[in-house]
């Protein structure tokens, strides 16, 4: 299940972010971290599994007329398509009418989404 960030969970939301590697410098994590807190059009969504635990998280910026996921981390454990797949379908939805896009290094995603929901 998606979840809209909160500050609540900021180290937990750092701690899955420090899995990619632009992220392992702690000064581009703040940095990332304060943008979405200063931007509305930069969302970040938590990603809770069947037993409620924060395993992964999904960066997106809106667009004129569509979403780009910027970034997806999950914890090692839950990198398979089952989480994948119901991901993306999540991210869909939390979407609405906007398109959803990737930039180029997560385009292996869009496979995850049911034909009719690209």
């Amino acid at each position: 299940m998606l979840v809209p960030y909160k500050k609540d969970y900021e180290k937990v939301a750092m701690g899955l972010l420090s899995y990619l590697p632009d992220f392992k410098n702690l000064q581009n994590l703040q940095e990332e971290m304060q943008l979405y807190a200063a931007d509305p059009a930069h969302r970040l969504y938590l990603y809770r599994d069947q037993e409620q635990n924060i395993v992964g998280l999904v960066g997106c910026e809106i667009g004129s007329g569509c979403q780009v996921l910027r970034y997806l981390s999950l914890a090692p454990g839950f990198r398979d398509d089952e989480h994948f797949t119901r991901l993306m379908q999540e991210l869909k939805q939390e979407s609405g009418k906007l398109k959803l896009l990737t930039v180029p290094e997560y385009t292996y995603l869009l496979k995850y989404l049911k034909n009719d929901e690209r």
